[in-house]
C-alpha cells in the first residue's frame, strides 16, 4: 500500500497538531445478538441498528452472491456533548461487522460477527475509522476475498497518522487474515514507515521512506514470528493489532 508522498504534504499543510486530544467516558454499549439464519442480508439488522453498507460479491465456494454487511449503532444517547475541540456534538455509535453467505434455499447463514476491528470512535478529534465512506472501505474482491481499510487521523494529540489495510478469507468457521499492510506518517519529522504481511507465506517486510523523498528505502524483509492461523476474532482492535514480526533483515 503506497501512499504518494504528495498526498501527505497536502494533508499537513491543512491540519496540525495544536494540543492533547480530549478523553471521553463513552456510553456503555450491550451489542445484540446476531440471527444465525434470515430471510435476506437486511433482516440481519438487530433492532437499534442500521446498515451502513452491504457489499456484495463471494465469500465461499459456490456460485451464489455473498453479503458483508458493515452495521452502525443508532442510539441518540452515544451521541455526547463535547466542549473540546472536534465538532459540538460528537457520534461515539460503535460498527459491526457481519459476513452472511447465500444457501440454496434461498436463505442466508451468519458466518461471521465482529464487534472490535473498527473501533468505535472515543475522541472528537479522530477522523471516521472508515474515512467517512464505509462504501469504499469495506469490499468484497472478485477472488473471494474482503478487505477493510483503516484510516487514523487526528487534528490535536498526535502527530501520527496511519492507513491500514486487512484482507480476509472465508475458511470452515475461521475468517482468516491473510495480507495486512500499514502505512504510518509521522507528520513533523516526514517519516514514513510501510509495512506489508503475506500471512500464507509468512513472510513481510518493512519500508521506510520521506514526504521529503519520491523514493522510498529498500524494503528490510523478515517474517511472522508465529505459523499460527489468525482468524479475524484473534485480532481486536484493528488499529491496536501488532503482527509480531522477526527480526528484520536487508537483501
Amino acid at each position: 500500500m503506497q501512499i504518494p508522498a504528495a498526498s501527505f504534504l497536502l494533508l499537513i499543510a491543512c491540519c496540525a497538531v495544536v494540543g492533547p486530544a480530549h478523553a471521553f467516558e463513552l456510553p456503555a454499549v450491550v451489542y445484540p445478538r446476531i440471527a444465525e439464519r434470515a430471510a435476506t442480508p437486511e433482516a440481519f439488522v438487530p433492532a437499534g441498528w442500521r446498515l451502513e453498507h452491504r457489499a456484495r460479491g463471494r465469500l465461499n465456494d459456490d456460485d451464489r452472491e455473498d453479503a458483508l454487511l458493515v452495521l452502525r449503532m443508532d442510539a441518540a444517547a452515544n451521541v455526547v456533548d463535547n466542549a473540546g475541540l472536534g465538532p459540538d456534538r460528537f457520534d461515539t455509535n460503535p460498527r459491526m461487522l457481519v459476513a452472511v453467505v447465500a444457501e440454496a434455499d434461498g436463505s442466508w447463514r451468519r458466518v461471521m460477527v465482529d464487534q472490535a476491528l473498527v473501533p468505535r470512535p472515543a475522541a472528537p478529534v479522530m477522523d471516521d475509522f472508515l474515512g467517512g465512506d464505509a462504501v469504499s472501505a469495506i469490499s468484497i474482491r472478485p477472488n473471494r476475498t474482503w478487505s477493510v481499510g483503516l484510516h487514523s487521523w487526528a487534528s490535536a494529540g498526535t502527530w501520527s497518522t496511519r492507513e491500514v489495510a486487512y484482507t480476509f478469507r472465508l475458511e470452515g468457521d475461521c475468517m482468516r487474515l491473510i495480507g495486512y499492510d500499514d502505512m504510518h506518517l509521522h507528520r513533523a519529522s516526514g517519516e514514513i514507515t510501510t509495512t506489508s504481511v503475506n500471512y500464507l507465506n509468512g513472510r513481510a517486510w518493512v519500508q521506510p521512506g520521506s514526504i521529503e523523498d519520491d523514493t522510498p528505502g529498500p524494503k528490510q524483509w523478515t517474517r511472522l514470528a508465529s505459523k499460527a492461523r489468525v482468524c479475524i476474532g484473534d485480532i481486536g482492535d484493528g488499529l491496536s493489532f501488532n503482527p509480531q514480526l522477526m527480526e528484520m533483515r536487508t537483501p
